[in-house]
């Protein structure tokens, strides 16, 4: 079985509070993009796991569909062994969550291959064990999360026929410089209400990263800047960066970018 588990980026990201599991609440509006992965499950004499295309960091046993497939046999013991084989196209640590969506759609897949029909939210109960944007990747429809990003609530947003354009300057934000900058607020304004009129995405919409990240990481800052050139509707970071995201209502070129920013564009 192939699947192909796709990016996500956020619109608008509020930091809330400090939690005592040592976690942030935030409130966030997450939405599928067309950039994909390729994973592939096939059954095996032994559960191992391959990679290809852009390197992953860190060691094998770490990765995220590996624990994906030791939660579920903890619970299905009699599971049969599995090989996974995944391409990496989406940049790692860029805030498109592509290693959650890997690990999610994994677990999807085995729920489909090893007929266990678990229902939806039972396999997001798995995917929220291993990380906070997991859960989003089951259902896979736009959705405002809150919480820690487990808590989804469907949220009624049209881009249809809308053209996307993502832009990484290869800069590495990591989880820890990016929270350290932020203060965490009440978000000024109702995230479901601003999402529901376009209008107001430009003034309103905010990612809380964006404060603390522009002013160490100034290309960042100009890649946001550029995209409002180029004729965007809304553009930002997102996630935690350090990629950037440009929203258009017709197809747009990519342009010039120097050679080491990865760039994608498609149609949402």
């Amino acid at each position: 079985m192939v699947l192909f588990p796709n990016a996500k980026i956020n619109l608008g990201l509020s930091i809330n509070g400090k939690r005592k599991d040592g976690y942030h609440d935030i409130t966030t509006c997450m939405l599928p993009v067309p950039l994909h992965d390729a994973l592939e499950i096939t059954f095996a004499d032994k559960t191992s796991f391959k990679s290809t295309g852009l390197p992953i960091p860190g060691a094998e046993k770490d990765n995220l569909i590996l624990k994906a497939f030791k939660l579920m046999r903890r619970d299905f013991n009699d599971l049969p062994n599995v090989h996974f084989h995944l391409h990496k196209a989406i940049p790692m640590g860029a805030g498109l969550g592509g290693g959650s969506a890997d690990a999610a759609f994994a677990i999807s897949m085995m729920n489909n291959i090893f007929d266990l029909h678990l229902e939806d939210w039972f396999l997001e109960d798995y995917a929220a064990q291993l990380g906070s944007d997991c859960p989003f990747f089951i259902e896979n429809t736009p959705k405002i999360a809150t919480g820690r990003g487990e808590i989804l609530e469907d949220v009624n947003i049209n881009l249809k026929d809308c053209h996307l354009i993502l832009v990484n300057p290869n800069i590495h934000i990591g989880t820890k410089e990016a929270y350290a900058g932020v203060t965490p607020k009440h978000p000024e304004f109702d995230l479901k209400e601003t999402i529901a009129d376009r209008s107001l995405w430009k003034d309103r919409l905010v990612n809380d990263f964006e404060a603390s990240i522009f002013p160490k990481h100034p290309q960042i800052a100009a890649i946001k800047e550029k995209l409002y050139e180029k004729g965007a509707f809304y553009a930002a970071m997102s996630g935690s960066g350090a990629t950037v995201f440009g929203l258009f209502d017709t197809e747009t070129a990519l342009g010039e970018w120097p050679e080491e920013y990865f760039t994608f564009a498609g149609k949402l």
